[in-house]
């Protein structure tokens, strides 16, 4: 993530920043589970809408190198074609296409707690011809992080 960014970024709420070639959203919470449980959400792609309120539908394997098939309730008529691009269990996933890449990270904190980022870059050279088109991410990331943290607190207090 940007240092900027995350220097800028609460808890919970989304940041953004716009620039003429491109735009990069970001979130972070703190959630009180194992970076097993976090992760194992993360990468099942058929459990996603169940626990995800922003996802229609994920098909595919989260695994390096593989295809999915993302469809959000920001764009529900339009499937998204993504590459898994980084794969590092426990601690970092990004999948993205030609126009950008969506970062998920996972850092251990202190007594059993994770601290969750998501970001997201989105741009290029044609960027500004269609940047206004793309709705804005920071309702969706927010919901995102409070779903994520839910669902990992919810498994982990069941398990204790």
């Amino acid at each position: 993530m940007n240092a900027s960014v995350a220097s800028m970024a609460q808890e919970g709420k989304a940041t953004t920043v716009k620039k003429t070639f491109s735009r990069e959203t970001s979130v972070y919470i703190n959630i009180n589970a194992d970076p097993s449980v976090v992760w194992a959400l993360l990468t099942n792609a058929s459990d996603y809408a169940r626990w995800n309120s922003t996802v229609v539908s994920l098909e595919g394997e989260i695994v390096q190198g593989e295809q999915i098939a993302l469809k959000s309730t920001l764009d529900p008529k339009r499937t998204f074609t993504l590459k898994v691009k980084e794969f590092e269990p426990e601690k970092r996933l990004v999948w993205g296409d030609n126009m950008g890449n969506r970062a998920y990270i996972i850092e251990k904190g202190e007594a059993g707690q994770v601290t969750f980022t998501m970001s997201e870059r989105i741009g290029g050279p044609l960027f500004p011809l269609f940047a206004r088109a793309i709705p804005s991410f920071d309702e969706s990331f927010e919901q995102i992080a409070a779903d994520l943290k839910k669902e990992a607190e919810t498994i982990s207090s069941s398990k204790n």
